[in-house]
């Protein structure tokens, strides 16, 4: 008989103080739409949510370790899997299902897929920042928290509802940093 995996952040998820979805929608819209008019363009409003999400990412990363019970991933897999599963439902409080992708020139690469993104919530993209990734934010926690574990990673938007497309998919692509005494 197979065993069952047990979730191991599911009894922390239940435990941690959640803030009000619609106070996080308004106050991060309010946060979008301060970079867009200080920006010069859409792409520097991109780079800069993808910054701000890399600083939250490697201050996250200790307090998903810190209250789960998961001291080390077994692998690859593990890591992307623990991302989708555990992770999302533990800071955004939604499911996400990883999809690992064929390994190409030392890079492993997975897709995360969810169709509920609550920063989402409220939005609509005008014409003129259709090139805005309005969710970066959550493509730079997951670098910042993968460059905390040595990761070097990049992580963009293949799909994104706000744009229409039936479910958002983040494409992430890692591989391990190199150390001076590595080989």
């Amino acid at each position: 008989m197979q065993q069952q995996r047990k979730n191991p952040t599911k009894a922390v998820v239940s435990k941690i103080e959640k803030i009000n979805t619609e106070v996080l929608t308004l106050t991060y819209g309010a946060i979008v739409a301060q970079i867009v008019r200080e920006s010069e363009n859409v792409i520097d409003a991109n780079e800069q949510l993808e910054k701000m999400g890399f600083n939250i990412g490697q201050r996250l990363i200790d307090e998903f370790l810190a209250k789960t019970e998961i001291k080390v991933c077994k692998d690859k897999v593990d890591v992307a899997e623990n991302i989708a599963k555990n992770a999302f439902p533990m800071f955004l409080g939604i499911q996400a299902d990883a999809e690992i992708l064929p390994e190409q020139e030392k890079l492993f690469q997975f897709n995360i897929h969810f169709s509920d993104n609550p920063l989402n919530d409220f939005v609509e993209l005008p014409e003129n920042l259709q090139g805005l990734n309005y969710s970066n934010i959550i493509a730079g926690a997951i670098r910042g928290a993968l460059s905390t574990i040595h990761w070097i990673a990049e992580c963009r938007f293949i799909k994104d509802q706000l744009k229409g497309d039936d479910k958002t998919i983040i494409q992430v692509e890692m591989k391990r940093e190199k150390f001076k005494d590595d080989d």
